[in-house]
């Protein structure tokens, strides 16, 4: 039997880190992910984010939702190594200070903004070089846009003409205001987390990368997880951890994994014939994710991206620049410009945030729309509604039920209704106004009643879930401010899943620190 002094489940943003900054400090590291290793063209070239497929992607799917007039909402989550940091539009953002100010505050002591930036920095390589809020030593490689969309620059000063600030850095003093994102890209290509931490590994003696499995369970001795037992194909196996475990799997399929394993709320374990390890209501729960409602305008201006003879013609061009120069439209993120702001008066930080994109989009883009024009998204930053992660069965190669619980609080609808009235009062400014677009949509926007009726029949993901393994100082915390699981040892969880809060952004690079903490927990726990 294969022994090692951590394994790592999941090759994503927090899991690619772990792994690769143990694997770095000379530990024995067995490295498991479910997909492949994301290498190909569909994942480097920046623009093939919109043809992702079943062997990237998981494509789950929510149950019906209440709040959304019992719509099935759509759960796109990486597959292979990268997780999602190989299929996400590669947006750098941080989050505001108020977030993990919050943090420390619920408990979580040591992850108070000051303490997380350290951390931040050292993931990156910024190529605007190092300064107070970033640096240029690291494996993540952000950048800056080289040949974003004219009507994306139209927006930004759209915005300023709206008497909105222009921020050129949304990750630095401050988060306010509006402007085009920087991207985690080197030299226009897609740098996702295997890219930065696991693939400069390849071929290291500390790094046992095994792809193509699907994780059956933890095991268990005497209160200490020693293992992982998975599978390939109809054959199973078991990896022995001498130091223990680092979950790294995700918001849905890491509490899927410790359900699965006897740990969770124990009603629900014994539904379905699993055996209770360790009774914790919290694994599944405080599932928190963004809510997002797309506006979208039609326009004739053939300078935006979309569905016409000129406009395919352009990117099958732009393709093969791509392939000889990595320059041209195929580097978009296609989010290429945004912003946050404040829209309700008791927030303590900007509350909504806005992703432009110079393109018509239906359903998460997988629905074509003939012509050209773009779209303005508008999210929820900190919403107030909660929801779960349950199994669907004991199968582990069955996708989780996810239920986000979209606008279970009528708190999270104010505020998206305001977020959206804004998004059209910027595009009613001059700059936007010379595409002369038209509302796809059109409404009353003073009406709460119409309105709120378009957010619930389009409103949808925007692909950030968290906190369903959420961290703090109680016993009922799934995991401690050390990322150890409460209850059992040699259990450590580094993924988006144990935020206790969402925080006020895409939450890649969060994801990302979160791995960089994790490994220096698990090394220090191994000394001690």
């Amino acid at each position: 039997m294969d022994e090692f002094d951590i394994v790592v489940i999941g090759g994503g943003s927090g899991g690619s880190a772990v792994a690769g900054r143990l694997a770095k400090a000379g530990k024995s590291v067995c490295l498991l992910e479910a997909g492949g290793r994301n290498d190909g063209f569909r994942v480097t070239i920046p623009g093939m984010l919109a043809f992702s497929n079943d062997k990237i992607n998981y494509r789950f799917e929510t149950v019906p939702q209440k709040g959304l007039n019992g719509r099935t909402g759509y759960q796109p989550r990486g597959k292979g190594l990268g997780g999602s940091s190989a299929i996400n539009a590669m947006v750098y953002i941080r989050g505001h200070r108020w977030d993990y100010d919050n943090w420390e505050s619920l408990g979580c002591t040591g992850w108070g903004y000051d303490d997380v930036l350290p951390y931040f920095k050292r993931a990156e390589t910024n190529e605007r070089g190092a300064d107070a809020y970033h640096g240029d030593e690291g494996p993540l490689f952000v950048s800056d846009q080289k040949f974003s969309n004219p009507g994306s620059r139209a927006f930004v000063e759209a915005a300023t003409q709206l008497q909105l600030p222009h921020n050129t850095d949304f990750n630095g003093e401050k988060q306010a205001g509006f402007g085009l994102y920087q991207v985690t890209q080197k030299d226009g290509e897609r740098w996702s987390a295997a890219r930065a931490y696991v693939e400069p590994l390849r071929g290291s003696k500390n790094l046992d990368v095994r792809i193509g499995v699907t994780v059956q369970k933890l095991e268990t001795e005497d209160g200490r997880v020693t293992g992982v037992t998975y599978s390939v194909g109809k054959r199973s196996r078991t990896v022995k951890a001498r130091g223990g475990v680092v979950l790294s799997a995700g918001a849905f399929n890491s509490p899927q994994i410790l359900m699965l394993s006897g740990i969770g709320p124990a009603e629900h374990l014994k539904e379905h014939g699993i055996d209770v390890v360790l009774d914790k209501q919290a694994v599944g729960s405080d599932l928190q994710d963004h809510l997002d409602y797309v506006s979208s305008w039609e326009s004739p201006s053939r300078e935006l991206l979309g569905d016409s003879l000129q406009g395919t013609l352009r990117m099958a061009k732009g393709l093969i620049e791509h392939r000889r120069h990595r320059t041209g439209p195929w580097t978009s993120p296609y989010a290429e410009a945004g912003g946050f702001w404040t829209v309700m008066p008791d927030a303590p930080a900007p509350d909504v945030q806005w992703h432009f994109v110079p393109a018509m989009l239906e359903d998460h883009g997988r629905t074509k729309v003939k012509g050209h024009g773009f779209s303005l998204h508008a999210c929820v930053l900190r919403p107030e509604s909660r929801g779960t992660v349950r199994l669907g069965s004991r199968d582990a190669a069955d996708a989780p039920v996810i239920d986000p619980n979209f606008l279970g609080d009528e708190r999270d609808l104010a505020t998206l209704r305001e977020g959206v009235r804004l998004s059209h009062r910027i595009v009613e400014s001059p700059a936007l106004q010379a595409y002369s677009p038209k509302d796809r949509y059109p409404i009353d926007l003073a009406d709460d009643t119409q309105l709120d009726e378009l957010i619930r029949s389009r409103a949808d993901t925007v692909y950030h879930p968290v906190g369903t393994c959420r961290m703090g100082a109680g016993e009922d915390d799934v995991v401690d401010p050390t990322l150890k699981v409460r209850g059992v040892e040699g259990l450590w969880v580094a993924d988006a899943s144990v935020m206790p809060r969402l925080v006020s952004g895409n939450t890649n690079a969060p994801s990302i620190m979160i791995g960089e903490r994790c490994a220096d927990f698990v090394k220090d726990a191994l000394a001690g």
